[in-house]
């Protein structure tokens, strides 16, 4: 879609046309081959209910899956290439909702395991799992948007879309390496979508299993919203426009992380949608000289060339990427 920013000059409109950059398609062999290294995952609950997830396998017997797709089943059977298995015991990590499930005699590729730590911003990436009960895995297709911090690796946040049913599925690269485990998007027509790092996914291979049937535990998106990371904390008000309650969390997020140029871009737009465009730009910049690649930023950073009639500016901040413009959406909670 092209989207043009208007400015009157001279009577005449100058159009900043800004269409997403290109990005090079796996081959139909790759995503065949990847396709066959997740799994359907279906599960029984108490009163008759079932739920359905999807999964990767990354060792022998093992497939990795979110927890809240096995959270409290009385069974688990796993469904590869038509066939059903039974899973028999699982490793959970509750807090980062991933569990290892254990599934004797699945004879099924094994997915290659990537890093999520060296992903990069607009990074092309592409999903595989299972939506609404699906026989067959899906795919989708979308970049790199956000990379936070979190637990000596990092939560992703990318434009490759998922549904219900597609929990536990993998994220991988343009290689085919998986670098991250669908898990949860936040509520509204302007979705952000986050997966998990295959770091956390690396460290249950040698923790002890336990039976299918453990209680459940909450999940760190599952807390209170005053427990939640920062870059969970500020989606809410940034989508909804509440500038006051954003400016407030993003403070506290930079406090705590002074580094963190995610912070500062979220600091940056909520000076922005106050007019406060001088210290917006500064805060913008920074983030540009930490992350030359935050379309976010650059969004701003062309929005404010404009209004400030440097459109030269503007235009070439609108060829260095596609930009991601706020949406004025109301959502309160975040979902999978």
């Amino acid at each position: 879609m092209i989207k043009c920013l208007l400015k009157l000059v001279s009577a005449s409109f100058i159009c900043l046309s800004m269409a997403p950059s290109v990005q090079a398609m796996p081959s139909d062999g790759l995503l065949h081959k990847v396709s066959q290294q997740v799994v359907k995952v279906r599960v029984a609950l108490e009163g008759g209910r079932y739920g359905t997830g999807s999964g990767v396998v990354i060792a022998k017997d093992r497939i990795v899956t979110n927890c809240h797709v096995v959270a409290n089943a009385l069974h688990v059977s796993i469904t590869f290439n038509g066939i059903s298995y039974t899973a028999n015991a699982m490793t959970p990590d509750w807090y980062h909702d991933l569990c290892l499930v254990k599934v004797e005699g699945l004879d099924a590729p094994i997915a290659t395991i990537g890093s999520s730590r060296h992903l990069a911003y607009e990074q092309a990436v592409f999903t595989v799992g299972y939506p609404n009960a699906s026989p067959t895995p899906s795919n989708t297709f979308g970049s790199v948007k956000g990379l936070f911090a979190m637990d000596d690796s990092v939560v992703i946040r990318a434009s490759s879309t998922f549904s219900l049913g597609s929990s536990g599925g993998g994220m991988f690269d343009d290689d085919g390496h998986l670098v991250g485990i669908i898990t949860l998007k936040s509520p509204g027509k302007q979705v952000y979508y986050y997966y998990m790092p295959v770091e956390w996914v690396q460290a249950l291979l040698d923790k002890p299993e336990e039976p299918i049937s453990t209680p459940a535990q909450l999940t760190f998106w599952a807390s209170q919203p005053d427990k939640w990371p920062y870059f969970m904390q500020v989606v809410q008000p940034y989508l909804t426009g509440n500038w006051a309650a954003l400016l407030t969390v993003a403070k506290k997020w930079r406090t705590q992380e002074p580094s963190n140029h995610e912070a500062l871009f979220y600091l940056a737009a909520a000076e922005y949608a106050v007019h406060n465009l001088s210290s917006a730009q500064v805060y913008l910049q920074q983030v540009i000289v930490a992350n030359a690649k935050h379309s976010q930023a650059i969004y701003y950073l062309t929005l404010i060339a404009q209004e400030s009639d440097k459109h030269m500016e503007a235009w070439t901040n609108v060829a260095l990427t596609h930009l991601e413009p706020a949406s004025k959406l109301k959502s309160a909670i975040f979902a999978y």
